[in-house]
């Protein structure tokens, strides 16, 4: 009588073909780098850039809507929010669509400089 061998399975290949998946997906994969709620198209500009390390407050206005942090909301809720800030000495982004109406842009500054917000940054396009 004849003996058998146990069968056994060579697992090298499998992990191979894990291994190249996993490339795969690592390579065509993109990260998000920001969420914003507005799609904006910021006007060009050529002064000096600022880096701001710490960014607290983002307002975002296009000629439909304004978000804050990410979050589209209107005028009059905008308005709660600013007011809620503790510290009036932090930085707030401030990004305005290039389409934007003169009208709402000096809305918004006003409302943040009547909340005694001053510390502002204008994002644009290099």
């Amino acid at each position: 009588m004849k003996r058998r061998e146990p069968l056994s399975l060579d697992l090298t290949p499998l992990i191979d073909v894990v291994f190249i998946l996993i490339i795969f997906f690592i390579v065509s994969s993109s990260f998000k780098k920001d969420t914003y709620a507005l799609n904006l198209t910021l006007p060009d500009a050529n002064g000096a850039s600022k880096q701001i390390e710490k960014k607290i407050v983002i307002v975002e206005l296009s000629s439909k809507d304004v978000a804050y942090n990410g979050e589209k909301m209107d005028f009059l809720k905008l308005q709660s929010k600013l007011e809620s800030i503790e510290n009036k000495t932090e930085p707030v982004t401030v990004k305005i669509d290039k389409d934007v109406s003169y009208q709402k842009v000096v809305e918004l500054l006003d409302m943040l400089q009547l909340n005694g917000l001053g510390n502002l940054a204008l994002v644009t396009n290099k």
